[in-house]
């Protein structure tokens, strides 16, 4: 489904904003890892957004979510106050673990050992 103009202009002001706040409470950096919010999605009738987060060497991705779930009524708060005037209602906030990185360093991995094996099959003959 393509996204309208709308739809990406409160998505960008969404994850402008949310970057700040997650920024001020101290949840870009969870056990010692980085937490970022890979990209946001607003859903066609602006009720609902969502919000995939990457998480890069943090031990425990699902406990992370789960404790920037359990702030996510603070979170609300502080977004709906920033955005107030641009928005007549404030979409839910959904959180998704975005695992677009581990899938690219899996691939990564696959193709490594194609091309070691190339080479050792390439020895061989």
């Amino acid at each position: 489904m393509i996204e309208g103009k709308r739809q990406k202009q409160i998505a960008g002001l969404l994850n402008e904003e949310m970057n700040t706040i997650f920024q001020r409470l101290g949840l870009n950096m969870i056990d010692g890892g980085l937490v970022s919010i890979s990209s946001v999605k607003v859903t066609p009738d602006l009720l609902e957004a969502r919000f995939y987060l990457s998480f890069f060497q943090v031990k425990d991705a699902k406990a992370a979510l789960h404790k920037i779930e359990e702030k996510s009524h603070e979170i609300k708060k502080d977004l709906t106050a920033k955005v107030r005037h641009q928005l007549r209602s404030m979409p839910v906030l959904k959180f998704f673990q975005d695992d677009t990185l581990d899938y690219v360093f899996k691939m990564e991995e696959i193709f490594k050992k194609i091309d070691e094996e190339k080479q050792t099959d390439g020895n061989n003959q």
